[in-house]
């Protein structure tokens, strides 16, 4: 259950980390945030998913 946590946050460092460089990157390209507004929404609704996950899996681990 530990490896699963871990993986699982991993996940989370790695994603909010993708979103902090593509988010600006995509609000910036002139017709970017035309082309990339889908991968943005999923992005962040893969974050917020992964976000409860932690926490579900924090509570079982602890």
């Amino acid at each position: 259950m530990t490896f699963i946590f871990q993986l699982a946050l991993f996940a989370l460092v790695a994603l909010s980390f993708l979103l902090v460089v593509g988010v600006p990157v995509a609000f910036a390209a002139p017709e970017g945030w035309n082309v990339t507004k889908g991968y943005v929404f999923q992005g962040v609704s893969a974050w917020f998913a992964l976000v409860f996950t932690v926490g579900v899996l924090n509570s079982l681990v602890a």
